[in-house]
């Protein structure tokens, strides 16, 4: 029953302005298909979708039979939706998020081709109202999973926009509270003390506390992710209970045994490398906001800024070349997992679209192939959700989310941005609509 109320809601927003609803279903014919799973492309294949799912895949040559709108998509290939289980919408300690920007930043992730968001923590009331905007079909927008306030020790990480409970039962009233008023789709807690890099101690969440909370959460449907960046931390995470890790391993090269631990659990982790990676790239290659998709993205001043204000105080920041030395680290932890058979999800721990691409590229500079980059980007994101039931692969009965492309993805992960159509819940996004801070952009579909 679970399910079923949820694919409703997930497959409701279809009828936002600004998608294109299909009166009758569609059938993209002769596409090569890389369905998400990391199975091989598929050349010359069917998709058919209806009401909001996909109802059939089949080889062309067997499609004849199906009935409704086709689209000739001979050189074209479809994927999944892509998915990004970490964003902090608005920046994580803005204080001052406007609802019209939220809106534009959903915006740069639909256009580039993301149809669902999980925002790991935020201001309740900015997030959750565009939770329930995006589901009522109020705004052209992925699908939105949240956290609303984060969960965490008094003093820990991320205790400015938490939830912070000291001592177990008596923190129950305050996860009621939570539970009632905010209704998240996947909480997150905290279990980090700092004192690494270039930040200072802080206050650590204790363990039983944090497995009473994680017990809680789950006897009432309610799954939990943790954030932690050392290979300690996160092993503490999972033996606590915790569904999914918020973050890799960053503080140091992991050992063989979580390696093994990793393949063994399947504990979903996201990748979240775009975060700290981001810092340098400004300082050094600044010409990357000149791409297609962060130029819509962005408006012309925030480029402006972000080339110049922000550039300069992130160029005296001793954090950013810290986080540009460990980067490859955490790229190489992650390229380890995932070859052992762990989980391993696409988050950006950002807001905006185009850092999904980004977090790809990086995955493939690890000497990650792009077919298994695309799985993590989608089903292995949806694993991440605890949706993989409903999304993350092309397959008759699931929602019917995907991008169509005009380039091989499994050739080069970079051709994930070469979108000509994005659809989500079954509808075409109709790009006219989409409220980007780069103003209008020029029209991708051919059909």
């Amino acid at each position: 029953m679970k399910t079923l109320i949820r694919g409703f809601l997930f497959a409701g927003s279809m009828l936002v302005a600004g998608t294109i609803a299909q009166a009758e279903a569609i059938i993209f014919d002769h596409v090569t298909l890389v369905d998400g799973t990391g199975g091989a492309p598929q050349p010359d294949m069917s998709v058919a979708i209806d009401d909001g799912k996909f109802i059939a895949v089949t080889p062309t040559v067997a499609a004849a039979k199906l009935k409704g709108r086709r689209v000739d998509a001979t050189g074209r290939w479809m994927i999944p939706g892509l998915m990004d289980v970490h964003i902090h919408l608005g920046g994580p300690y803005n204080p001052e998020k406007k609802h019209d920007q939220g809106v534009q930043a959903l915006a740069s992730f639909l256009y580039s081709g993301v149809t669902t968001v999980y925002d790991a923590g935020n201001d309740a009331r900015f997030i959750l109202t565009l939770r329930d905007e995006e589901r009522a079909g109020k705004i052209l927008s992925p699908r939105i999973l949240a956290t609303g306030n984060l969960v965490t020790y008094p003093g820990s990480h991320g205790s400015a926009m938490g939830v912070e409970v000291d001592s177990w039962p008596q923190a129950k009233p305050a996860l009621d509270k939570h539970i009632a008023e905010q209704k998240p789709d996947i909480v997150k807690l905290t279990l980090e003390e700092h004192g690494w890099g270039s930040r200072p101690m802080i206050s650590l969440l204790p363990l039983d506390l944090m497995q009473n909370i994680i017990q809680y959460y789950n006897e009432r449907g309610i799954r939990t992710t943790a954030h932690t960046s050392s290979e300690l931390r996160a092993i503490e995470a999972i033996y606590a209970g915790v569904d999914s890790l918020a973050h890799p391993v960053i503080q140091g090269p992991v050992s063989d045994g979580f390696v093994r631990l990793m393949g063994a659990k399947k504990t979903p982790m996201a990748t979240t490398l775009t975060i700290g990676e981001g810092y340098s790239r400004l300082v050094e290659h600044p010409e990357y906001l000149d791409q297609p998709l962060y130029a819509a993205s962005y408006s012309k001043q925030q480029i402006a800024e972000l080339k110049s204000k922000t550039r300069a105080e992130w160029k005296e920041r001793s954090w950013t070349w810290w986080m540009k030395l460990m980067t490859p680290i955490a790229q190489e932890n992650l390229r380890r997992i995932d070859a052992a058979g762990g989980v391993i999800a696409i988050g950006t721990d950002q807001s905006v679209g185009p850092a999904v691409h980004r977090e790809m590229e990086l995955m493939q500079a690890a000497g990650v192939k792009p077919g298994e980059i695309i799985r993590m980007a989608t089903l292995n994101s949806a694993r991440h959700l605890g949706r993989e039931d409903e999304l993350g692969s092309i397959a008759p009965g699931k929602i019917a989310d995907a991008v169509l492309l005009s380039a091989d993805p499994t050739a080069d992960i970079n051709n994930a941005k070469a979108i000509v159509v994005v659809i989500k819940a079954g509808a075409l996004v109709d790009e006219d609509k989409l409220p980007m801070a780069g103003g209008p952009q020029k029209r991708r579909r051919d059909f």
